[in-house]
């Protein structure tokens, strides 16, 4: 009898064993007021181009700046986003209010001096503290040119004589067609001038010939070698026609890898 009910207790306690173990454990219910994770951290877009297209200007504090190539460099924070301008060096501070003119947008563009890719940026004609007026010299991008440092180009109306067997700026722009892929010089005053921008020196040059109407006056060349705004020059370079960097940097003439001599 003795051994019945040990086998029967016994019996009761494995199955109850059993039935334990099978069971799920309980999810415990989540603490209140306990707010999810987030799966990433929210970052402050940059200022999308298409944000920015119906404004003339952006105005901001400028986050980070720095100057190469005669331009300075600003990071904005705007009420759109982030974005990054560049203009004629000028002095700047993190923490300044700036207005920005939303001039030459240029997408993935690299700088040879700062080692560094921007994927949006504004070189702007001028950038202006907040209370100045912008320069009044900032004039409209015109499409295809490189940005100017100094603002509008002055014409030069004076005749330069040109350099022993050269020809003039008019003539290369007129007779572009026959002069395509052939070596030309040229003596001219350098009226605009950009450093390292998509890999060259940017020089606009005029002699006194041809006409602003018709854009014969004025000829745009890319070179390694520099110069300065005013200086004269004697630039040897081949003529190329309808050259598209990208970017918006488009040409339907222009003297490529010149060689410039400054008097």
């Amino acid at each position: 009898m003795k051994n019945l009910r040990l086998i029967s207790t016994l019996t009761v306690f494995a199955m109850a064993s059993l039935a334990a173990c099978s069971a799920k454990p309980a999810v415990p219910a989540p603490a209140a007021n306990v707010a999810p994770v987030p799966t990433s951290a929210a970052l402050q877009p940059e200022a999308s181009h298409a944000a920015l297209d119906n404004q003339a200007t952006a105005e901001g504090t400028v986050a980070e700046t720095m100057d190469a190539a005669n331009y300075t460099y600003v990071r904005v924070k705007t009420a759109s986003g982030e974005l990054w301008a560049a203009t004629s060096t000028f002095k700047v501070a993190v923490g300044d209010k700036v207005v920005v003119p939303l001039d030459n947008p240029m997408a993935n563009f690299h700088s040879q001096s700062l080692k560094r890719d921007f994927p949006l940026i504004y070189f702007a004609s001028s950038i202006a503290h907040e209370g100045e007026a912008l320069a009044a010299a900032a004039v409209a991008a015109v499409p295809g040119h490189a940005p100017s440092a100094g603002g509008a180009a002055p014409q030069v109306t004076e005749p330069i004589p040109p350099a022993s067997g050269g020809v003039t700026v008019a003539s290369i722009v007129t007779n572009r067609k026959t002069l395509a892929g052939k070596t030309v010089t040229v003596r001219g005053k350098v009226v605009k001038y950009n450093g390292a921008i998509l890999g060259f020196n940017w020089i606009h040059i005029q002699d006194g010939s041809g006409t602003a109407k018709d854009g014969t006056n004025d000829i745009t060349v890319t070179s390694t070698d520099t110069a300065a705004l005013g200086d004269i020059v004697t630039i040897t370079g081949t003529v190329v026609l309808d050259k598209d960097f990208g970017s918006g940097y488009s040409y339907a003439v222009l003297l490529q890898n010149a060689r410039v001599v400054v008097k």
